[in-house]
């Protein structure tokens, strides 16, 4: 068995279980920012149960490593913009944000930490029951997927069209139980998001991706101007088979939509791409725009939300009780990576 501090001398190993994020909240329960999913150094340190200068001797030495797992420091515009979306209360003139995985990846440098020794031994745990787990192989894998393909499908298509909405009523009628409505409602739409990222990473497998290999795709995406982001998009629609591809580039006449195009099967489709700071979202009021065009005035069939970022619950909800495909960060590497949307096949 691997001894868990191999993990503070080797990178390679500490990349292989970044994706294992959960580990933290077997730990202890961290605490997120207004927006659910950045913390400050201050946080981590308090987390980490270490000083403020300890954690940011770490960043000192392993900055590369960390930023590429999401750790930055908002300055500027950027730091005004996060605030708004955040609801985050601060004057400082700049402030570290740690993504989850930038956590973990702390937890797995930090020598002296009661607690990160503890998330590397259940790291190493985890790792050991995934090597030693008899494999199954009564059921060829593609027959798996095309079974576990069907049920995702078919569960978020309830979710989004029964569950949530059946949840918006109640709650907007509801008295003493609102709070409790709202509860059940956000963890009907995390489920909505587990299956969105369990369909994701499906096709990785089905495709013979490694989730490693996809790391430069999103930072290639990110220098792109918005410009060049559509462009790139339409090249993705035209590489899964679309035609009549369209981009409106901006000007007049789109009625809302920045891509039109028709799917092999004759389809039309009605696209919106949004080439924000990964530290954004896409909120529910641009979520709704979208909807009103690519539904009521373009009338399409398969309508796609780009956005080289995150979305909120609230969007999401609306996607899904609207039909509109949330195309977030995650998925958005992998679909230029090779993956085919599930809804252009």
């Amino acid at each position: 068995m691997i001894n868990e501090s191999v993990l503070l001398e080797s990178r390679t190993l500490r990349t292989s279980v970044l994706e294992r994020t959960q580990v933290l909240d077997k730990v202890k329960a961290l605490s997120l920012l207004p927006d659910g999913l950045h913390v400050t150094t201050a946080m981590v340190a308090a987390y980490f149960e270490v000083g403020i200068k300890t954690l940011e001797s770490v960043v000192i030495d392993h900055r590369d490593e960390l930023t590429v797992n999401g750790y930055q420091v908002l300055t500027g515009p950027e730091l005004t913009s996060f605030k708004e979306v955040s609801g985050l209360n601060t004057r400082a003139a700049a402030i570290a944000l740690w993504s989850r995985r930038a956590v973990l990846n702390a937890g797995m440098l930090l020598r002296d930490s009661k607690v990160a020794r503890q998330v590397r031994t259940y790291l190493l745990d985890a790792e050991t029951e995934v090597r030693t787990r008899p494999v199954d192989n009564l059921v060829h894998r593609d027959s798996w997927g095309e079974v576990d393909e069907r049920i995702d499908t078919r569960i978020t298509d309830v979710l989004g069209k029964t569950v949530v909405p059946m949840l918006n009523v109640l709650i907007e009628t509801a008295g003493e139980q609102r709070r409790e409505l709202i509860s059940l409602r956000e963890d009907v739409q995390q489920i909505q998001i587990k299956l969105v990222e369990h369909d994701l990473q499906l096709s990785r497998l089905q495709h013979g991706q490694d989730v490693r290999a996809l790391t430069g795709v999103i930072g290639t995406i990110d220098a792109m101007t918005w410009k060049e982001f559509e462009l790139h998009v339409a090249e993705l629609l035209r590489r899964d088979g679309c035609t009549d591809v369209e981009v409106y580039g901006g000007h007049g006449g789109d009625r809302g939509v920045d891509i039109t195009a028709r799917t092999a099967d004759g389809r039309t489709v009605a696209v919106q791409c949004k080439n924000f700071a990964p530290f954004r979202h896409v909120l529910s009021g641009e979520m709704q725009k979208f909807l009103g065009s690519s539904k009521v005035l373009h009338r399409a069939d398969v309508a796609l939300y780009v956005a080289t970022c995150a979305f909120t619950r609230e969007s999401l909800a609306i996607a899904a009780q609207g039909g509109v495909t949330a195309v977030h960060r995650g998925l958005l590497e992998a679909w230029s990576a090779g993956v085919r949307l599930q809804v252009l096949r």
